[in-house]
């Protein structure tokens, strides 16, 4: 059966949180996907605002267009977590393309939610931890804004990149800090300045 959410017409906000509740997510995890939906929508406004105003530069779109498609990155946004309704470890991420598949939702969500952990995971590390063995790194723009987006989501405000690193390594997770730091970088030159930058 054919997904009725595609291109140019993206669950809306009170779609995905009528799907976050159909799938069983805790009112803490809808709160933590509208946090990173705020992050995300900001991010893609500035990347899109340089994009309008660029001058045709190199690996940015045309005078005028923009870079990131807006209503697909607020719902991946918040339906990223969908997975915390079957797992709260990193599994969430894989349940959560399960689920979002068992209910229609097209590809490009499926991705964002199986690939928005960190700032991706390789194959050897996902076989690690048990995940089906493959690259877990976002690859499209939506992908990488609510990737980034959702480390930044902080439970009452917007993390800065230093507490993320910090939080990272007490974890035990200090070889992600290069890949988080190049995510953070990649997205804020095309944002014109540093995600540290902004508070919400």
């Amino acid at each position: 059966m054919p997904s009725k959410w595609g291109p140019g017409k993206w669950p809306s906000e009170a779609e995905c949180i009528a799907l976050l509740k159909v799938a069983g997510c805790e009112d803490s995890v809808i709160a933590h996907t509208k946090m990173t939906a705020r992050i995300a929508l900001v991010i893609v406004g500035r990347i899109n605002e340089v994009a309008r105003d660029s001058k045709g530069r190199k690996g940015v779109a045309a005078k005028g267009e923009a870079l990131a498609d807006a209503d697909l990155v607020r719902a991946g946004a918040l339906l990223h977590d969908i997975g915390r309704a079957v797992d709260h470890g990193i599994r969430h991420a894989v349940e959560g393309a399960k689920v979002a598949r068992s209910l229609g939702l097209p590809e490009e969500i499926v991705n964002i939610i199986e690939r928005h952990i960190g700032a991706g995971i390789e194959r050897k590390e996902a076989e690690r931890f048990g995940l089906p063995a493959k690259d877990y790194y976002p690859l499209t723009l939506e992908e990488k804004i609510v990737a980034h987006a959702d480390n930044l989501a902080g439970k009452k405000r917007k993390a800065k990149l230093h507490k993320v690193i910090a939080d990272l390594e007490k974890k035990g997770a200090s070889h992600a800090v290069p890949r988080m730091i190049a995510l953070h970088r990649e997205l804020s030159a095309l944002c014109g300045m540093d995600l540290d930058g902004f508070e919400l």
